[in-house]
């Protein structure tokens, strides 16, 4: 199969041709149709996280079953599936709760396996881990949720727990942020969104925030504070800086809570965070890593229904040779949406 081949950290990509992965116990492979190109893969490539090499990134992806190993009980050959981009063991407690997004067995691919920017990818933990994709929802669609979209539901729903009515600040228009400002619409909320690109908080207004706020080194809480007459009931970073963490935190209100999300690598693991006002207004602190398969069915029955529109964030659908071109310059592009890969293009 043809797969994008990290050889070496910060060095360039080469796409060329690998052996074909087989169905481990427990697992299928998965012929990709759609994988997207995130910020996270640009992480894992300029050496933030512990990778072997040769290794192929990609971590969010949809396609259809080609191969099934021994174990598996609830899936066959041809089925339409994606998965979370954190895969559960299947077999421990936190797995068996619903939660094997924190499963300290997990796997991740594109990170500690080989991942989809390649024609086919294995998912280990089928029954715990596959989600089938409604006839309703495209490939691009569905390999939209494994990572930014599904992280941004969650965050809104599962660990802010917005109310309608509520504001949101979303700090970061990208992939996860544009995703959070469409969700956040959709559940009623009156969202905010900072960016420093114009042509991103354009999609924003698009896609249902109330306000936009252009952060070009004004200070983003002030703006907040008075638009929301004391500031928001909810801040999400989805960028992951000490300044953007700083922003998103400080643009709350008093009792208000707080979800990280974008990553924020320290070279001591450390990260500020301004826990003076933390403490003195009794804000809430969250992280929020990815979304179970056993959450999908909400998130997916909204879309099936066109209340959420995942499909409205793809930018544009690239081949492996220029993806392998755009991944070292993610963390200096600033695209208005995602970009999908499909690894079948030539």
């Amino acid at each position: 199969m043809r797969a994008m081949i990290m050889n070496a950290l910060a060095a360039p990509l080469e796409v060329r041709e690998v052996p074909a992965p087989t169905a481990p116990d427990r697992g299928v492979v998965v012929e990709v149709h759609a994988t997207g190109l995130c910020k996270s893969d640009w992480h894992a490539w300029i050496g933030h996280d512990d990778i072997a090499l040769p290794h192929v990134p990609g971590h969010e992806f949809a396609g259809v079953i080609v191969e099934v190993g021994p174990g598996v009980e609830n899936w066959t050959v041809g089925a339409r599936v994606t998965v979370p981009f954190v895969m559960g063991c299947g077999e421990c407690a936190w797995c068996r709760s619903g939660n094997a997004q924190v499963c300290p067995r997990q796997e991740q691919p594109g990170f500690t396996q080989w991942g989809s920017f390649a024609e086919r990818v294995v998912v280990r933990a089928a029954d715990t881990n596959l989600v089938t994709i409604p006839d309703e929802v495209s490939f691009e669609a569905a390999a939209a949720l494994g990572c930014r979209f599904a992280t941004a539901f969650r965050t809104l729903t599962g660990r802010a727990r917005v109310r309608a009515g509520e504001w949101v600040t979303v700090v970061g228009a990208g992939g996860v942020g544009l995703s959070a400002v469409m969700i956040g619409a959709a559940l009623g909320a009156r969202v905010i969104a900072v960016d420093r690109t114009p042509a991103a908080l354009e999609v924003a207004r698009r896609l249902g925030a109330e306000h936009t706020i252009l952060a070009d080194g004004t200070d983003v809480p002030a703006p907040v504070t008075a638009v929301t007459d004391g500031g928001s009931h909810v801040s999400i970073d989805a960028v992951g800086s000490a300044q953007t963490a700083r922003d998103a935190v400080l643009s709350l209100r008093r009792r208000g809570r707080h979800v990280q999300v974008g990553l924020l690598p320290t070279a001591d693991g450390q990260t500020p965070m301004p826990m003076a006002r933390v403490i003195a207004w009794e804000l809430d602190l969250f992280g929020s890593h990815g979304m179970a398969a056993a959450d999908y069915p909400e998130m997916l029955d909204l879309i099936a229904r066109g209340v959420l529109r995942p499909q409205e964030l793809v930018q544009r659908v690239v081949g492996l040779g220029e993806a392998a071109d755009l991944l070292p310059r993610m963390d200096t592009a600033a695209p208005a949406g995602m970009t999908m890969i499909d690894p079948r293009r030539a």
